[in-house]
């Protein structure tokens, strides 16, 4: 094993898991924002499809996790998924259905 991986797996084990889960959130929202076009020069490149797959993954995690995490953390990643999925509907087209949008299955 290498320096560098060693000193990734003592970084992670030092990490309470309340704080992986918020950096992968963060992670998954920023990425999915990239993907809706809505950083400052993302505009031409925006992909529909990829930012659907992101913000379900991000629904998905903050779901599973929620029982875990308590209402102080989780209230503000909810509020972060459903910006996006607002800005997604927002940039649509052809809008989804009620609740098949993504990151709203039923």
């Amino acid at each position: 094993m290498s320096t560098d991986s060693v000193d990734a797996t003592r970084d992670l084990q030092a990490l309470p898991a309340i704080e992986i889960v918020g950096a992968h959130c963060a992670d998954l929202m920023t990425a999915a924002a990239v993907k809706l076009g809505l950083f400052a020069g993302t505009e031409a490149d925006q992909d529909l499809a990829e930012a659907r797959i992101l913000i379900s993954a991000l629904a998905g995690l903050i779901d599973a996790s929620a029982p875990f995490l308590g209402g102080q953390h989780v209230g503000p990643l909810r509020d972060g998924l459903q910006s996006l999925q607002k800005a997604f509907r927002e940039a649509s087209l052809v809008p989804d259905a009620p609740g098949e949008g993504p990151g709203e299955a039923t």
